[in-house]
């Protein structure tokens, strides 16, 4: 009786989640089929709303699905679906590039902002929650670092891959439709590689857990309902996000390309962040950091692999994205910061000093914003990352045998 009392209380609470990321996603909505136009901060707040909403149910049906799905590739799949809103406004930013081209700009930061989000800042907390976490339940175990399990050396591995693959887009100038083939093929074939692995079952909590505890055809249906539900919102509220940011901008006097390079990244990566500083809590770092990188290598692959073609599809010339000065930089100093982050896990672990050194030197950026020093800090990465990779030379075969 007490199972079945536990089972309602829980069910009305995952109804009650359910029912508030529909509510605050509702307004966008509204304003949206109405054709009410907004103040660009009032479209701001009230379509980034709406788009975390969505991310909210996106996250909850993906996890519910993981019953029917197992090993790294449901992790890749969870992540993909996580930045599902990264995508909206990043496609929504090249497509429109495609006829207007102040808005080249856009995505290219857009992307860039959120690649160096993860490993600047995401990467740091996930460490620093690990800790926390470890002392807190006063349990033995490494008490400075996050270690990770063998198998992850497949995403370090194909992120490295396409690191060494982005050191060429800067010398062409353009995100190009063969950048589309190649960094979209290392994405497939990592899926490829990880079919079928079994590296252990999700422990499930809140929303998905209940709605994975539903019988097969219910809980089905649900996890679609979930999903149709979330992409609606995102089709509704994309767009009007993407062009608020901009306007809002203006507004209030911020640069539009730092707005968009580093506001819509915060607010599309907080899902995945959240949950792998929720598994770091659990005490299930491995899964916390497993998440981070799939979404990294998830956004350095088939995110870029997809810009060329909205591109394309808005109008654009077939020879790709063009990228001016600034943007050049910017790419350059994301592909030096994943450089760096290849070199640290290469040994599967992530120290404490190893976080503070990430976090600093993404920090550097805003203390020191002049453009040219994009170069000097794009520099520090790569000796760095050099010098970890030679100091730490013993583990590369067995990255290279991951593949």
């Amino acid at each position: 009786m007490s199972a079945e009392i536990e089972t309602t209380v829980s069910g009305r609470g995952a109804a009650g989640r359910i029912v508030l990321a529909l509510a605050v996603a509702a307004p966008a909505v509204i304003v949206r089929l109405a054709g009410v136009e907004l103040a660009p901060v009032a479209a701001m707040v009230v379509f980034g709303a709406a788009v975390l909403a969505a991310v909210a149910l996106l996250m909850w049906a993906s996890e519910a699905a993981r019953v029917d799905i197992s090993g790294s590739l449901a992790l890749a799949i969870l992540a993909l679906v996580a930045i599902l809103p990264e995508y909206a406004v990043d496609i929504f930013f090249a497509y429109t590039a495609g006829h207007d081209p102040a808005y080249a700009a856009y995505a290219t930061a857009n992307m860039t902002g959120a690649n160096r989000l993860l490993i600047g800042v995401a990467w740091p907390l996930l460490v620093a929650f690990a800790i926390f976490a470890v002392r807190r339940r006063r349990v033995r175990g490494e008490r400075d670092r996050v270690t990770l399990a063998p198998h992850r050396r497949t995403e370090i591995v194909f992120l490295a891959a396409a690191t060494v693959y982005a050191l060429v887009i800067p010398l062409t100038g353009r995100l190009a439709w063969y950048d589309t083939l190649v960094l979209g093929g290392l994405f497939a074939a990592y899926l490829w590689r990880i079919r079928g692995n079994e590296e252990g079952v999700e422990e499930l909590a809140g929303v998905a857990a209940t709605v994975a505890a539903q019988p097969a055809a219910r809980r089905r249906g649900l996890v679609a309902a979930l999903f149709v539900a979330a992409g609606a919102i995102i089709l509704a509220a994309a767009e009007p996000f993407g062009d608020s940011l901009v306007a809002a901008g203006a507004d209030l006097g911020i640069d539009e390309f730092l707005l968009v390079q580093w506001l819509a990244p915060i607010a599309s990566e907080a899902p995945e962040v959240i949950v792998a500083i929720t598994f770091a809590l659990r005490g299930r770092a491995d899964d916390g950091m497993g998440a981070l990188l799939a979404a990294k290598l998830n956004q350095w692959t088939l995110l870029i692999a997809c810009l060329p073609i909205a591109y394309y599809l808005g109008g654009g010339e077939f020879a790709g994205l063009p990228l001016d000065a600034r943007q050049t930089e910017e790419l350059v100093l994301t592909t030096a910061q994943t450089l760096l982050g290849v070199a640290v896990l290469a040994d599967l672990r992530l120290t404490r000093g190893e976080a503070l050194l990430l976090f600093g030197l993404f920090a550097v950026q805003f203390v020191l914003p002049a453009p040219n020093i994009r170069y000097v800090i794009a520099a520090v990465y790569t000796v760095l990352a050099v010098a970890l990779l030679i100091r730490q030379r013993r583990h590369v075969p067995a990255l290279i045998k991951s593949l």
